[in-house]
């Protein structure tokens, strides 16, 4: 058996935990954050969103069912670390070509496992999202603090342009007969796959990317993706959203989207306590009277306040667990966005109905 290699775990508000090295030995920094869902681990890791963030996945055991090439979100992990209780170097899968410490080490994702997870989580809970650092190199609590001091606020980061695709690229049939012009903050793979399916072709453009170069694809529609930072910073997105809205086409956001759909009716946004990561947040459609079970990756939202005071949107979904914004639609425009992740992957498809909505929207 290896021998086990100490790692430890430094917060911002100075609290340490002790674990074993995963994945890659070194050093990393990035916000704490943390995952519920018990299933999905790969497509988190793969999910733009979290790029920037050190992730403790709430389950127990994770990587029992090791990597699979075809579940992912994105090329590469996104994540800056991973926490967890028991990271385990087997898996039982037939279909999955690595272990989880395989990937890691591949991808160059330093981790630690072996902590109280739920002691962690607890904390993060209670005092809020804050920056952290993990070393298997260094074992300097001193020195850790002063390269965790150097890490900036995500309130305030500006991530997307980072993420998102600098060549654009077309998936779907190009004899389709509904055209979908993509703004890429950090999209998931499976939400262009769940448009396709439906019948779209999407061109999907850099996040920098003005109405005019969108409108040379002659879409019928628009889609605001997902993705990562603070939406506030994002003048060049807020400014073409609103070059959208002029056109009266329809238009679809999705978690980011959803914040930068608000940004553009001058809503503004704000950076929550820990936010809404995992896959069984319960959410209420106002226009059905129906529940939703959602998946969630956010740490940004809509001010609900500010919302409900505008003569220009109305609420369309709201959180059962705290009352917060989880969807809008813009009074008198084909617009729409949703804060939760109608994809679900990983998840249950409860919301996979917004897309038959946006598709129904842009029928010839």
């Amino acid at each position: 058996m290896a021998t086990l290699k100490p790692a430890i775990l430094l917060l911002e508000d100075g609290l340490v935990f002790h674990g074993n090295a995963f994945g890659k030995i070194g050093t990393t920094t990035g916000e704490i954050c943390f995952n519920t869902g018990m299933t999905g681990y790969q497509e988190v890791f793969t999910d733009p969103s979290y790029f920037g963030q050190v992730v403790i996945m709430n389950n127990v055991h994770v990587g029992n069912y090791g990597v699979k090439d075809s579940d992912v979100e994105s090329k590469g992990i996104k994540i800056k670390g991973l926490i967890g209780r028991n990271l385990e170097p087997r898996f039982s899968r037939m279909q999955a070509s690595a272990s989880l410490q395989e990937y890691l080490e591949r991808e160059g994702i330093v981790s630690i496992e072996d902590v109280d997870t739920r002691s962690l989580v607890t904390h993060v809970r209670t005092k809020g999202a804050m920056n952290c650092i993990i070393s298997s190199e260094f074992q300097d609590i001193e020195r850790l603090k002063a390269e965790l001091a150097r890490v900036p606020s995500m309130d305030g980061l500006e991530l997307a342009s980072a993420v998102s695709t600098n060549e654009v690229y077309e998936l779907g049939d190009p004899n389709a007969a509904i055209r979908v012009s993509v703004l890429d903050f950090g999209v998931k793979q499976h939400i262009l796959q769940c448009m396709v399916d439906r019948g779209a072709y999407v061109r999907v453009h850099p996040a920098k990317t003005t109405l005019e170069e969108l409108d040379r694809f002659k879409p019928h529609g628009y889609f605001l993706s997902n993705g990562p930072g603070d939406p506030a910073p994002m003048g060049y997105a807020i400014k073409t959203i609103k070059d959208i809205l002029k056109t009266d086409k329809p238009l679809f956001g999705i978690c980011l989207g959803h914040q930068l759909l608000a940004l553009a009716n001058d809503i503004p946004t704000f950076k929550m306590h820990h936010g809404h990561r995992g896959l069984n947040h319960p959410v209420k459609n106002l226009v059905t009277g129906r529940c939703e079970i959602t998946t969630q990756n956010h740490g940004f939202g809509v001010d609900p306040g500010a919302v409900r005071a505008s003569k220009a949107v109305e609420v369309t979904h709201v959180n059962l667990n705290d009352e917060s914004i989880e969807g809008i639609r813009v009074k008198g425009k084909p617009a729409f966005s949703v804060q939760y992740h109608p994809e679900s992957t990983p998840g249950p498809h409860d919301s996979r109905y917004l897309f038959d909505e946006f598709l129904k929207m842009m029928q010839p």
